[in-house]
């Protein structure tokens, strides 16, 4: 894809997001834009960069930390965020922990004393958010809703270098607009009993894409992960 086309997809997913906050009557700066770039190659990153998009989401760990050290040296990318929004095995927490802004996808006791292992290391906190199972699909990641209290009451008490910041979910039907929209509640009402519960402000719920990130706004989303309407179809992974 051109850098004019580029551009021009990205514009218009900016004008999407607009609509949707005005239309859920809420302010457009509490929504947060990730950029979903897996499998796009580094210079896309840099034409959407360069654009003004700041935050960016990547689901596989080699090749994010490989797009970070190909960006290091490209001036419009000095400031980029970069989130883990993929599922992270335990034996690569160390290679996580610490170097991104935000992890999306801690889902268990193994991975969030994996991550405390690292962090303590260097004495540094790690930005979290718990990937939720809302439809409790036995072959998705992500905890289920009835085990969520007891590791977030795990990881408050043993993983004191885990900043707990929010929710994130995957529903079941992708891209399919106002279908998805009942599981976006339903983690917005996870997230509510959860902030009751720990004493915590837990800002962030990070839910919707291409296809129905205008219901995950109306349901209180702050983040919103566009991959293909912004980069367009995903090269196959080789």
């Amino acid at each position: 894809m051109g850098d004019t086309a580029l551009r021009g997809r990205y514009a218009r997913v900016l004008d999407r997001v607009d609509a949707a906050c005005r239309a859920a009557g809420r302010p457009r700066e509490s929504v947060r834009l990730i950029a979903v770039s897996k499998l796009h190659p580094a210079e896309d990153v840099a034409v959407v960069a360069a654009a003004g998009q700041v935050d960016f989401g990547e689901n596989y760990v080699q090749e994010a930390l490989q797009k970070r050290e190909d960006l290091a040296s490209t001036p419009a990318c000095g400031g980029i965020r970069w989130h883990m929004i993929g599922h992270v095995q335990s034996r690569k927490a160390a290679l996580v922990a610490g170097a991104f802004s935000l992890v999306h996808t801690i889902d268990s006791r193994k991975l969030a004393d994996a991550f405390e292992r690292r962090l303590a290391e260097g004495g540094a906190r790690q930005p979290v958010l718990f990937e939720v199972n809302v439809a409790e699909e036995p072959q998705k990641s992500g905890i289920m809703s009835v085990d969520l209290p007891e590791l977030a009451d795990y990881v408050l008490e043993r993983c004191p270098h885990l900043d707990v910041r929010g929710l994130m979910c995957l529903p079941p039907v992708f891209d399919a607009g106002d279908a998805a929209r009942p599981h976006f509640a339903r983690l917005r009402e996870l997230s509510e009993t959860l902030r009751a519960r720990l004493g915590l402000p837990l800002p962030e719920l990070s839910m919707g894409m291409s296809g129905d990130f205008e219901g995950a706004v109306a349901e209180g989303a702050t983040m919103v992960r566009i991959g293909t309407d912004i980069f367009g179809p995903r090269p196959v992974k080789v």
